[in-house]
């Protein structure tokens, strides 16, 4: 699926398009809007984003794995070549080391996770900062050109920002990189 990014500047837009967008057949499972003013949302009744969504803990929690796995296969090789209890330690042993590194590795990188935005949504910090609402439309290839259309005539004040994809892909360039914003 892709995520199309749209920009509005006020919370009667987003009712507006959330709206209209449900009689075109998208449900709230594909439809979340991130803004500063949650409360706002919720008196309009427009399904806000998720934790996941605001925050970068899948990322940050991939990238975790990543390089704990790497050290926990490190770790293991270490172990395999260095010996130092001094008898032949199984595979499955050194697979349970590497294993509990990667898990490690994936919990300290959510937790760290939780304090950073999310790294898909962070170019838009200065626009929410500002008072803007992102509204985060997930499409199949079929529906994107129906809503693109539908928005672009029936809701000109909101300007597409971006097209993504909903998932996170761990070798992307911008996986790589870390918001810049707290």
């Amino acid at each position: 699926m892709k995520r199309l990014y749209y920009l509005t500047g006020s919370l009667d837009s987003v009712t507006k398009i959330n709206e209209d967008l449900h009689r075109d057949g998208i449900t709230d499972w594909h439809l979340h809007v991130l803004s500063r003013n949650e409360a706002g949302l919720y008196h309009k009744q427009v399904h806000s984003a998720n934790m996941l969504q605001e925050n970068d803990v899948i990322h940050s929690g991939e990238l975790g794995a990543l390089i704990g796995g790497v050290a926990g296969l490190l770790a293991a090789t270490v172990i395999e070549w260095w010996n130092p209890i001094g008898i032949n330690i199984p595979l499955p042993a050194l697979l349970v080391v590497a294993g509990v590194f990667t898990m490690f590795g994936a919990w300290s990188g959510g937790l760290a996770g939780i304090t950073r935005e999310n790294y898909k949504t962070a170019r838009f910090h200065d626009d929410l900062v500002k008072g803007k609402h992102l509204i985060m439309v997930d499409v199949s290839r079929q529906q994107e050109q129906r809503v693109r259309y539908h928005l672009s005539k029936y809701h000109p004040e909101a300007s597409l920002a971006g097209v993504d994809t909903t998932l996170t892909l761990p070798f992307s360039p911008n996986f790589w990189r870390y918001p810049r914003h707290n």
